[in-house]
């Protein structure tokens, strides 16, 4: 197979090219989210069946579940009849999803956009630089999508920084204010700084959601639900990705049909405004800065009135020996203990993305073209398609396999794929056998990737963490996140051009396969616990 030109590869593949971080993502615009409210209920209901037999056998790997003495710290029980591990959840009642399930769609409306404002300069980036004038401008073009990485790094930053003071919901409802006003200036600009300022201010917004989304969702979902709950940070991804490419069909024709794309991107930021007015505030948040009347009232309307006593017990007894509104700054994460969970953090969004995840949606469109698929809008819709299923599939088994098994059996796959690809690269002889290969390589990585290292790259750190630094540690390892996003993006086709495409697939298979180490190394499950309960696992000198 030969290589393609750089300057062709920079034109075809602007939507792709920094496609990573919450993953690649079989119907077209409200299909795949109909379909997935669809399947949610048989498979939250096969998930609530197993919950109790997951807490009973704690048969996962890693570090076990607390034991009876900690459980005795955590809820005052002067019981201790049994000596194996116990769940505090009480098992003859059987916590429903539906009440919490509005609250987390609402709150993936952000990853939506997410989705959207990535496929949005997919097919109309051409004529946008010939309507502003700056069309032949390779160098200006990289920089109108690039900009949105650098706005998408402060926004990380920030992000943490409000959701501590202001709370969860109040955070959303700013943080779309950036969504709409750079949309809009998008929309109706005039010249290549209006473009690249409304740019920027998306980044901003998306950056504070990208960390806020996955946070928010574990602090409120329910322990037997939040790993299929969580899925939808991704699933919302996929489906903003796809309704971009449906809604940009008509750009083929009518050159000025971008600024109608950027007009309905202000849609769902005001929607996401308007729906986090009546969504709930994390009870987390809620105890941690002192309003227990407040948090108690949120769990029994998400969670149920029998979940009341032992989450409110849980709950007070963290935010008891850390202090109420105990702020962490960015200082202390740097210290024992908090160091080593954004350390992990951090390294789990560093693999993810030196795995290759933006160098094979980079190289996707010519994968296809050299197949014979000439149509870049039926390449981009099989990776949308693959993205996609394999984000419903992790729904089905988040809380199912756990995270810590789906993050190993994804980097697995990936690795696989790698070696599919490379394989293709060098096979002498059929081409055609060749480009097959590079096809199903290519679909059966995004796919892999959607299931684990995508979801549970973000899931899992919010679980790692303590209620106190939860916001400050998502942003550094979102920081990191998009630092690695846009090395990678810069550096890859040097690297391709001075090594060769088959030596730079090979080294994101290496990295794959690290990624499975590493995870099995150092990150413990955490399906079937409540936050609570990992932190107490993680930090047990808190009951001290």
């Amino acid at each position: 197979m030969r290589w393609p030109d750089p300057l062709f590869v920079r034109r075809s593949t602007s939507m792709i090219r920094i496609l990573a971080g919450f993953g690649p993502s079989s119907s077209l615009l409200r299909g795949p989210q109909v379909q997935a409210t669809i399947l949610l209920p048989r498979r939250l209901s096969s998930i609530s069946r197993r919950h109790a037999q997951v807490e009973k056998k704690d048969s996962v790997s890693g570090p076990s579940i607390i034991d009876a003495a900690v459980h005795e710290e955590i809820l005052g029980s002067s019981n201790n009849n049994n000596a194996g591990p116990k769940s505090v959840t009480p098992e003859s009642e059987e916590i429903s999803w539906v009440p919490v399930l509005p609250h987390v769609l609402t709150a993936a409306m952000a990853n939506f956009m997410f989705g959207y404002h990535i496929g949005v300069m997919n097919g109309p980036l051409e004529s946008i630089a010939r309507e502003l004038k700056f069309e032949g401008d390779t160098i200006m073009q990289g920089f109108v999508v690039s900009i949105f990485i650098v706005g998408a790094f402060i926004g990380s930053i920030s992000g943490g920084v409000l959701a501590d003071k202001v709370g969860r919901r109040r955070t959303f409802q700013i943080d779309a204010i950036p969504l709409i006003l750079g949309a809009a200036l998008s929309a109706s600009a005039q010249s290549v700084e209006m473009m690249v300022l409304g740019r920027f201010m998306v980044g901003i917004g998306i950056g504070v959601n990208t960390s806020l989304v996955p946070l928010y969702i574990s602090e409120v979902a329910p322990t037997a639900y939040r790993g299929a709950l969580g899925s939808f940070c991704q699933i919302g991804t996929c489906i903003g990705l796809i309704s971009a490419l449906v809604i940009g069909i008509p750009a083929e024709t009518d050159p000025h049909w971008w600024r109608t794309m950027f007009w309905l991107a202000t849609i769902p930021g005001v929607a996401l405004m308007a729906g986090m007015q009546v969504a709930a505030e994390s009870p987390r948040w809620l105890g941690k800065i002192g309003r227990w009347d407040d948090a108690e009232t949120t769990i029994e309307k998400l969670w149920g009135k029998a979940q009341v006593d032992v989450a409110m017990k849980e709950l007070r007894s963290v935010s008891g020996s850390q202090g109420v509104d105990d702020e962490v700054s960015w200082s202390e994460i740097l210290s024992k203990p908090y160091f080593k969970v954004a350390a992990t953090g951090s390294a789990l969004f560093a693999l993810q993305q030196f795995a290759g995840i933006n160098g094979v949606l980079y190289f996707s469109s010519i994968t296809f073209r050299d197949a014979g698929i000439t149509n870049g809008m039926a390449a981009s819709a099989a990776v949308g398609v693959a993205n996609l299923t394999g984000a419903l599939v992790a729904l089905s088994l988040m809380d199912n396999q756990g995270r810590r098994k789906l993050l190993m059996g994804s980097y697995t796959g990936m690795a696989l794929s790698m070696g599919v690809l490379v394989l293709a690269l060098e096979m002498p002889g059929d081409q055609q056998l060749a480009h097959l290969l590079a096809v199903g390589g290519t679909l059966f990585y995004v796919f892999t990737f959607a299931l684990g290292a995508g979801p549970a790259t973000a899931l899992i750190i919010p679980e790692l963490c303590t209620t106190r630094l939860r916001a400050k540690t998502m942003a550094v390892s979102l920081c990191t996140h998009w630092v690695c996003n846009f090395g990678v993006g810069l550096l890859f086709l040097q690297l391709v051009q001075q090594f060769g495409l088959p030596a730079v697939y090979t080294s994101f298979g290496v990295v794959s396969l690290l990624s499975v180490a590493f995870a099995y190394s150092f990150i413990i499950e955490t399906k079937g616990r409540s936050l609570e309960e990992i932190q107490m696992l993680l930090n047990p000198e808190m009951l001290k």
